[in-house]
Formats: structure tokens, sequence, C-alpha cells
């Protein structure tokens, strides 16, 4: 059997999975003309840094990892920001505006990728990433700065569509998982030095400089990138016979107000808040059915239950992460870049973890969802219980690096699992629904701990963990849904 090599398309993926339900959009997608594939002369697919894959892997790499460093700093800093530009109330829709706008970005992404291929939308994506920087870090109150996170939560989230698109075109299907495990690394260095890094540099000279810093790196990234993905655009044209599907970008307006929706909810008094807070989550998901896997919302075994499952792992995950400095500064009195270093366990288990999994080849998806899941769900119960009696900061700092590891563990296997069931002329689509899943999860998840908090008073962090922790035993109850019916134990 023959192995794509960068200068050839991979071919679809064939695998026991491909046999599950498919979506809506990949349904149409696949009776469109797909360009033969041309026959590829055996090459040796090493791993994603042999020769053939070696710039692109480090251009996408070093995307990712400015990504993961701008993340992480921003929730390092958020309670400074919020602080000083008077802000404090806004503190969870600073999070919700990026999450939210991503879903519009990643739309609009999956719509263009399919049609044009992933290099338009990953270079307009890149420069108006830069832009929203800009507006960010120049921000003197705070409803500036989340136009900013806006313009930068769009453009940020739409990079990611194209980038899995490329990974389904170009690597072979045994390089995948391990090219989205390099993905998972890349957010090792900053997070290790990322967080600390981001408090010294807001204790030292601005937290303004957190923002626009990252510019000085974005720009020579993109510069880097951009000769290895000009080489392979042979490989990732698009299919000029997909539409551009308006409709599809009014339901992720609709769906990306309502989690705002969500988020705003708390600025009523009761019981208006519930019941704005119940409606906005209702109408986001009836919003989200045309942009996600049909099935989704009813956890349909496949495709459409491992979008759900992410959806809800981001939730719990995510949920909790930009509470964690919070905690420690609040109540233990950490500085900004102490309190940032919590995150550091996390971020290197993650890498860890991403690392391991994408050598265990004999561990199924479903395997390892179901693991990754149950290790969560512990893992954000101690982190509960140490905010419940406030126990020794140590404990959390342990049990925080144990959730990056049961991330790390199971995030690759949901790309793996949905590239795998993804006609070619719709994996644009399918990439774009798994990353909107992750931001409406953590969306809704940041709005109703918002809401518990505000309901209860500020400084009960045990009440938000006790929400996330919730969001992680439904994710534990549904994980085993991830592989298809018919699929056998061993290979999904």
């Amino acid at each position: 059997m023959t192995e794509p090599t960068a200068e050839t398309p991979a071919p679809p993926a064939t695998d026991p999975e491909a046999t599950s339900t498919a979506t809506a959009a990949g349904a149409e997608a696949s009776a469109a003309p797909v360009a033969p594939v041309a026959p590829a002369a055996p090459v040796p697919a090493s791993g994603p840094l042999s020769k053939p894959y070696r710039w692109l892997s480090i251009g996408m790499f070093s995307l990712i990892f400015l990504a993961a460093f701008e993340a992480m700093a921003v929730t390092t800093i958020m309670p400074l920001v919020a602080e000083q530009l008077d802000g404090e109330s806004l503190f969870a829709l600073a999070f919700a505006v990026p999450l939210a706008a991503g879903i519009i970005g990643m739309v609009i992404a999956g719509n263009w990728t399919d049609r044009s291929g992933p290099i338009p939308s990953l270079l307009v994506s890149a420069a108006l990433f830069v832009v929203g920087l800009v507006i960010a870090g120049t921000a003197v109150n705070m409803e500036v700065f989340i136009v900013g996170r806006f313009v930068h939560g769009l453009s940020g989230a739409a990079v990611i569509v194209p980038l899995y698109v490329i990974v389904g075109r170009v690597y072979p299907s045994e390089l995948r998982a391990r090219v989205f495990a390099g993905f998972a690394a890349a957010w090792v260095i900053p997070s290790i030095i990322g967080p600390a890094l981001a408090g010294v540099v807001a204790e030292t000279f601005s937290w303004h400089w957190v923002f626009l810093g990252v510019i000085v790196l974005v720009v020579p990234a993109a510069a880097m990138m951009l000769p290895p993905v000009l080489r392979v655009r042979s490989q990732v044209q698009g299919d000029p016979s997909v539409q551009w599907s308006i409709s599809r970008v009014g339901w992720s307006v609709l769906v990306a107000a309502a989690a705002l929706g969500v988020s705003l909810a708390k600025e009523l008094g009761d019981p208006w808040r519930w019941v704005v807070a119940i409606a906005a989550i209702a109408l986001a998901a009836w919003a989200a059915r045309p942009l996600l896997p049909q099935g989704t919302l009813r956890a349909a075994r496949g495709m459409p239950a491992t979008v759900l499952l992410k959806l809800i792992v981001a939730g719990a995950f995510f949920g909790s992460e930009i509470y964690l400095p919070y905690l420690f500064i609040e109540r233990y009195e950490f500085s900004p870049s102490l309190a940032g270093a919590v995150l550091t366990g996390a971020g290197v288990s993650w890498a860890v973890a991403s690392w391991l999994q994408g050598r265990l080849t004999r561990v199924s998806n479903t395997q390892a969802v179901v693991i990754g899941t149950i290790l969560l769900a512990i893992s954000l119960a101690i982190v509960f219980v140490v905010a419940l009696f406030t126990l020794a900061p140590a404990i959390a700092f342990t049990a925080w690096t144990l959730a990056g590891g049961a991330m790390g563990f199971m995030y690759p296997r949901f790309s793996v699992a949905v590239l795998a069931l993804s006609p070619v002329s719709a994996q644009g689509f399918n990439s774009a629904a798994l990353t909107i899943s992750e931001s409406l999860g953590a969306a809704i998840a940041l709005a109703i701990t918002a809401l518990v908090s505000s309901a209860l008073g500020s400084g009960m962090f045990a009440a938000d963990f006790a929400v996330t922790v919730a969001i992680a035993l439904v994710a534990v109850l549904l994980a085993g849904r991830v592989r298809p019916l018919g699929a056998s134990s061993g290979t999904s």
C-alpha cells in the first residue's frame, strides 16, 4: 500500500468508523465531484517531522504555539485587566465573547475552506488575529478590550479549521494522531513559561504588552509557514461546486448571540436571570443544529457523539481553568505570576499524555475518551473539594495537572475520529463543527458559572467548580457513544 507524500494528496480514510451516520453537510458534499487522487510513490511516513512534512509541520506547530501563549497569558492577567479597567462585572464576558465570536469565525472558515481550500482563510484569519491583538493591547476601558477579544476570538478560532483540513489532506492516516499530538505538544513551552511570563510582564511593565508583544511573534511565524503551505497548494485545493452558505453564517451569529445572552443574564434580578439563561441555552442548542453533524444533540453514536463529547469536555475543563488563577489570587493572595504558574502542570501533562496516546495505537478512540473523561471528572472533583474547604493549594495544582493529562489523552482522538469519518469535500465543515462544539461548550459553561457566582456572591469558587464537575460527569456517562454502531472495539 502506497503512502502519500507532501507532494501528493492523501486518499480519504476508509476505516470502520466510516460506516457511521454521516452529517447532513457531509451527505451534500459527498455528492459533489471530487478530484481524482494521484498515485503516490511509496515514502516511509516515519513521523510528522520526517522530510516530506518537516517544514509544514513546524509552521503549523508554530501557529498553535502562539495561540497557546495568548490563551495562557490572558487567563493569567485577566484579574488584573478587570481591576485596572474597572470591569470586574465583565470578567466572565471577556472570556465568553471570543469563544462566541469563534463560532462565527469557524463557520465562515469551514465554508471558505471547502470551497477555496485552506490557504485563503488561513492568511486572512492570521491578519485579523493581529488586528484583534492591537485593539485589546491598546484598550483604555473594558468595553474596547472586549471588542479586541471579539476580533482575535473570531480570527483565532478560524485559523484552526484550515490547519485541521491540511492535516486531513496532506498527512497519511497513520500520522494524523501524531500530528494532533504535536499540536498539543506545541502548548508545552507556553504552558510552562506563558502564565508566569505574562504575570511578570504585567507586573514589570503593563498588561498591555502581553498582547502587543505577541504580535512581534505572530508575523514571523506566519511568514515562516507560508512557503511550505504554498508548496502543497495543489493538494489542498477547494471544490468550487461547494456553495457559500449564508444561512449557516446566520445560524452561527444566532448561536453566538444566544451564548452571550447566557452570560448577560446574570445582570438581571431573580427570577428573570434564570428564565433568560434557560431560554438562551435552548436557543443556542436549536440554532447550532445546522452547524453540527445530524444527531449531535441526541448523542447519536459515532461522529455526532464525538462532536458532542468535545463540547461537554471543553465546558468542564475550560469552565474551570479561568477560575483557578482567580481562586489563588483572591483566596491565597498569590501574585499574578505565581497564580499563572498553577496552569503550568496541566500544560506539561497535556502534552505528555497527548504524545503518549499518539503511540498507543492499540488504544481505540473510544477507549481514550472513556479513560480521559473519568480522569477529568476525578480531577475536577478534587479541585472542588479544595475550593470548598480551602485546602492546601498544592492539592489543587496536582489535581489540575491530572486534568491536563486527561485532556491530552483524549483530545487528539476527537479530531482523528472526525477526520476518519469525513469525505474530503466535507472536511472543512466537519472540522469547523468540532471546533464550534469546543467554543460553544466553553462559552456556555463560563456563562453558567458566572450566573451562579452572581447569584451567590463573589468568591464562591466552590459553586463554580461544582458546575464544572457536574458537566464532567455527563461526559463520563456519554463517552462510550463515541464508538459507531457496527465498529469493533479495537478500531474505534
